[in-house]
């Protein structure tokens, strides 16, 4: 961990014993592993927008860091959080109004088969 962090942050300090090296393994692996099919970059936009939906301050603010060291703009910033903030606000209206969970597959399914065939190229 301080080889990667340059120091044992606090917070991992805290975690128990029994879930110290677990949980370290899986930060370091999904976070900082570089074998993994997302880049850092994509990764450090997706932990931006849960932070921001979860309203965590203190991931907020890592995976800004994190997203500012892959070389996210503050533009991109701002759409990952609005993407969230769409995402939770559109969770809560299906949510709310107990929309069907199978009707609103199918729709879907029907909306992907639509724009699948929009994008297909066009036959000679």
């Amino acid at each position: 961990m301080e080889g990667m962090l340059g120091q044992v942050p606090s917070w991992m300090e805290d975690l128990a014993e029994p879930a110290s090296e677990h949980s370290w393994g899986l930060f370091r692996d999904l976070n900082l592993g570089e074998d993994t099919e997302l880049s850092g970059r994509e990764k450090a936009l997706i932990g931006v927008g849960v932070a921001a939906a979860i309203n965590c301050p203190y991931c907020i603010y890592f995976h800004t860091e994190e997203a500012r060291l892959s070389g996210v703009t503050d533009e991109e910033l701002r759409e990952a959080v609005n993407l969230a903030a769409d995402t939770k606000y559109f969770s809560t209206v299906l949510h709310g109004n107990e929309t069907d969970l199978d009707g609103f597959k199918a729709e879907t399914d029907e909306i992907v088969e639509y724009i699948t065939k929009q994008q297909a190229p066009a036959d000679d």
